[in-house]
């Protein structure tokens, strides 16, 4: 049985309605996963692919897509089945048709993402663990935020670094940002906010009627600011996304400061994946978040 035909069959069992994958074509999938686009000539899925190791990671990126469908406030795939054929991995999600974004488009994407971060919890983390990229990521809850970044976000990355041989000056200056996080987390207190957590500019799109569309999310509660500091690495989103959200509401005085330790979680994910220039990219933010502190 063909992995196409066991996808088939568990479309049918999920919706209830019979499903052949009449045809099926390969799209863009990111970097670490392959993707298709799946039919039978009336219906369309989208449907990513991977080793079938990756299937925890799926598992754990339909609860993420789940729980960000289930708030009501921005619109995302909506996940449909996952399972393993043939060696691989796979996860069916709802296929959504991409438009061309109009005007007051991004504004609509900083209003609805303030409004998702509006759905809160009642402590830090998450249900799972899930992965930043092919990285796992540590979700156990805490009450502390400053706590939960240090040991569940920062050390992890600071340890696989370790690891994949970046030690020296990378690690010195790491470990002293670690015992000196309280001095720039200590007086901030957010709530727990749902966050998409990968959020990029290649995380979002805009369906045919020009409605936000995010999808491949690193699901966990924390910051907003965390967020919204991503959305600025990378190319940064439109001026109007970043007005909108602000007027809709407006972020904390030391936001200015703040992102830079949220996106180094990030740069150091890179340098772990990537390499190149990403080291060097960490050891400059964290030479700028300790001057912070003096």
């Amino acid at each position: 049985m063909s992995i196409w035909t066991t996808i088939a069959t568990h479309i049918t069992t999920t919706t209830g309605k019979p499903f052949q994958a009449a045809s099926h074509q390969s799209i863009s999938g990111g970097c670490i996963n392959s993707a298709a686009l799946v039919q039978d000539g009336e219906r369309r899925f989208f449907v990513k692919l991977n080793r079938a190791a990756a299937l925890e990671m799926f598992a754990a990126e339909s609860a993420g897509l789940e729980e960000i469908v289930e708030a009501g406030a921005i619109r995302a795939p909506r996940p449909l089945c996952h399972g393993t054929a043939g060696g691989q991995a796979y996860l069916v999600m709802e296929y959504i048709e991409s438009g061309a974004p109009r005007a007051a488009d991004a504004a609509l994407l900083g209003e609805q993402l303030a409004a998702l971060h509006h759905a809160q919890a009642e402590h830090f983390g998450w249900k799972m663990d899930n992965t930043i990229g092919a990285t796992p990521q540590d979700n156990t809850c805490d009450d502390d935020w400053c706590h939960f970044w240090g040991k569940r976000r920062l050390a992890p990355q600071l340890n696989l670094a370790a690891r994949n041989g970046y030690r020296s000056r990378l690690q010195q200056r790491g470990e002293k940002l670690l015992v000196e996080l309280p001095r720039l987390l200590g007086e901030h207190q957010p709530a727990p906010s749902l966050l998409h957590g990968d959020l990029w500019s290649g995380n979002y799109t805009f369906d045919a009627e020009g409605m936000p569309v995010i999808f491949d999310p690193a699901v966990y509660y924390g910051d907003r600011e965390a967020d919204m500091a991503m959305t600025e690495l990378f190319g940064g989103f439109s001026p109007d996304f970043y007005r909108a959200y602000e007027a809709t509401w407006p972020l904390p005085p030391g936001y200015d400061v703040r992102k830079h330790l949220y996106n180094l979680y990030h740069i150091l994910n890179h340098a772990n994946l990537f390499g190149g220039g990403y080291v060097a990219q960490a050891e400059n933010m964290l030479d700028r978040l300790l001057s912070e502190i003096g």
